[in-house]
């Protein structure tokens, strides 16, 4: 019987999908939309900026329900980016390394992600119901 070659490297076909991946490729996903956030703030200040039709133009575009979904992808990208980044903090003091702990604290920066998005958009939508 024939020897097959092993692989040269790892790959999908090898490792199972974990948690841990996810996470990590969220991050990235996250920091890169972070940027991409930083570049419609730059757009609205600039829109501030400039004259009224200007202005008036981004507010249309951020206000649209596309533009809200933006908001909030950004404002989850924002807390997830930052707790995600306090748990390597962490990982680098030594902390947080078993299997419990690192999926325990993975589900936690996720959960409290979502949490934190949700209550700066509850008060959010309650500021502007209740302005004038």
């Amino acid at each position: 019987m024939p020897v097959r070659p092993r692989p040269l490297s790892p790959h999908l076909q090898i490792y199972r999908w974990q948690m841990g991946s996810t996470l990590s490729i969220v991050h990235r996903f996250t920091g890169v939309g972070l940027a991409a956030g930083l570049l419609a703030l730059c757009y609205w200040l600039i829109a501030l900026a400039a004259d009224q039709s200007a202005y008036d133009c981004a507010t249309r575009l951020f206000s649209s329900v596309p533009g809200l979904l933006m908001l909030a992808a950004w404002t989850f990208a924002f807390f997830y980016h930052l707790l995600n980044g306090l748990r390597h903090l962490f990982w680098d003091a030594g902390r947080g390394y078993e299997r419990a702990q690192r999926n325990g604290s993975g589900w936690l920066v996720v959960a409290v992600s979502a949490a934190l998005s949700a209550a700066i958009w509850v008060l959010l939508w309650h500021a502007i119901r209740g302005a004038p």
